[in-house]
């Protein structure tokens, strides 16, 4: 889907706050149509595995999934893939620090256990879910134990979610959603990739929680990217349910948090389209976006704790 910017900036001239209204109904109806096919077959499918490459939203989808699905009748609970990382080896350690260890490889997942008590959480077993500490590379020895009632789901999320080298349970007992930035905006000659959003969405985040600078984001865009093309597009077309999480009024609010800096790094052939599209778009104040928008997930002041 391509969606022209003038008609972004029309609606937000006219009013914006029943525009970011409208466009997050759109949002919000596609997961709520989603998650009542969901609750339709709990029985069979408790278990559900939702996947998507950095900055498409993942997190947030799947807290609102879980928000929906309870308010359905269907108490859901939200684990993080992330937890069943592998400690990583002092030697590990020494090659990740110098950029040599690939830090997304699906090798780093322990797979048995993750597979043991996805099996264990669908027969409705207690188990001992990780911790994974990622200031030190390893899991810290907390555990959380956890018990699935029956007629209860589970959401696993992570970037591995949809890998059948990673997961092996039965499809018989799970539903797979893949979730990312599917719409392209368009710009006199633009058409921008719907990866740039996403990478728009990893800047502001990266600097508003994680200290980078933008430059530091771009620097680690390849590598993301083809981490991205390597371990997580090869997959999406095994899910039930695709959701595109593109906000239409998104990068209208991070405007003037990032054109001026961007402006800087002319010396970034990538960014030239991204900086061109912000230039003509409307800015929009981010006190109009309101604590249920996806997009606070980058920028912060949302209803989800992450």
């Amino acid at each position: 889907m391509n969606i022209e910017i003038n008609r972004i900036n029309s609606g937000i001239e006219q009013n914006p706050q029943e525009y970011i209204k409208s466009a997050n109904e759109i949002y919000l109806w596609h997961i709520r149509e989603i998650a009542e096919n969901i609750a339709e077959n709990k029985e069979q499918k408790p278990v559900i595995l939702l996947s998507g490459p950095s900055g498409s939203g993942k997190t947030t989808t799947a807290l609102i999934i879980a928000k929906i699905l309870s308010k359905l009748g269907c108490p859901t609970h939200t684990l993080s893939m992330d937890n069943y990382f592998k400690s990583l080896t002092d030697e590990e350690r020494e090659l990740s620090l110098s950029g040599k260890l690939d830090l997304e490889s699906p090798d780093r997942v322990d797979k048995d256990l993750l597979n043991t008590q996805i099996e264990a959480i669908e027969k409705c077993q207690a188990v001992d879910i990780p911790k994974y500490n990622f200031a030190e590379s390893r899991r810290d020895g907390i555990k959380m134990n956890f018990q699935r009632n029956d007629g209860e789901l589970v959401i696993f999320e992570g970037i591995h979610a949809l890998n059948p080298d990673v997961i092996t349970v039965p499809d018989s007992s799970i539903c797979k959603l893949y979730v990312s930035v599917r719409t392209r905006m368009v710009c006199n000659d633009i058409i921008l990739h719907p990866s740039k959003v996403r990478l728009m969405r990893r800047m502001i985040r990266d600097r508003n929680f994680r200290r980078r600078s933008l430059r530091e984001t771009m620097n680690m865009f390849h590598s993301v990217e083809a981490g991205e093309n390597k371990y997580i597009m090869p997959y999406k077309h095994r899910s039930n349910y695709d959701i595109d999480t593109f906000i239409s009024y998104e990068m209208n609010v991070y405007k003037d948090s990032l054109l001026d800096e961007l402006r800087t790094m002319n010396d970034v052939p990538e960014l030239a389209d991204v900086t061109e599209v912000l230039e003509n778009l409307n800015s929009l104040d981010k006190k109009y976006v309101t604590p249920d928008s996806l997009i606070c997930e980058f920028i912060g002041g949302g209803m989800f704790k992450y």
